[in-house]
């Protein structure tokens, strides 16, 4: 077997786990959307949002803070 043949094959591999590592966690969500927004219904029913995010900061802001708290 040629050095740029094994080389090849080994990339292969790493891209095909990396792709099969990513898709239950990316690419199943996107394509299975109302699913998923049924799952998120049901397992933040009793969850209000005002006692987990501080007060007076949106969505984006909230998470642009978390962002820098682990940065």
């Amino acid at each position: 077997m040629s050095r740029n043949l094994r080389i090849t094959l080994i990339f292969g591999g790493f891209v095909t786990a990396v792709t099969a590592a990513f898709y239950p966690i990316f690419f199943h969500p996107l394509s299975h959307k109302e699913e998923y927004r049924e799952i998120q219904k049901i397992n933040r029913a009793g969850i209000n949002q005002a006692d987990i995010q501080p007060a007076g900061m949106s969505g984006s802001s909230a998470v642009n803070i978390q962002v820098l708290y682990y940065v």
